[in-house]
């Protein structure tokens, strides 16, 4: 019942959001896809799961997927808060490849990933998300910290 409730609240909240970023407008434009191509896709994602968890049918006698509400998960939802606020601090000063793997790699850790795996996932997700959106899409990200690799 409270993953419906859940992607009820998420569903909204991706709404809302998605109204507020479909009036991003640049006053030029120097990309093809705008400013608001970004969240707008990542909006989407989230609505996608969000109703995916709304009619994902419920099955009578068989035992919760949910974990209970307890310190262990309590603490991972903390830890998901303030890795995104270290997140969102740190993708202008250290640029988005930085930023991102260190979020990856955080992420990866807080649920049990191996050093190994969390380092690599880290930094082939920061690499490929870069040259989809700044090279595909044509949306420039910060590069921070590694700007004199810039060509």
């Amino acid at each position: 019942m409270s993953q419906r409730i859940f992607g009820a609240v998420l569903l909204l909240a991706c709404a809302g959001l998605g109204i507020v970023a479909w009036g991003y407008h640049a006053p030029f434009s120097y990309e093809p896809v705008g400013p608001r191509a970004y969240p707008m896709l990542l909006l989407i994602l989230m609505g996608l799961g969000a109703i995916y968890l709304l009619v994902k049918p419920a099955r009578p006698g068989e035992p919760s997927d949910e974990p209970p509400l307890d310190k262990h998960v309590i603490r991972k939802v903390a830890g998901c808060v303030v890795i995104f606020t270290l997140y969102a601090t740190l993708f202008e000063p250290l640029g988005f490849i930085p930023a991102s793997v260190l979020f990856g790699v955080a992420m990866a850790r807080l649920y049990e990933g191996t050093w190994k795996t969390s380092l690599i996932s880290g930094v082939l997700l920061a690499i490929g998300l870069y040259l989809l959106f700044d090279k595909a899409l044509d949306v420039p990200l910060p590069l921070g910290i590694l700007s004199s690799l810039e060509i």
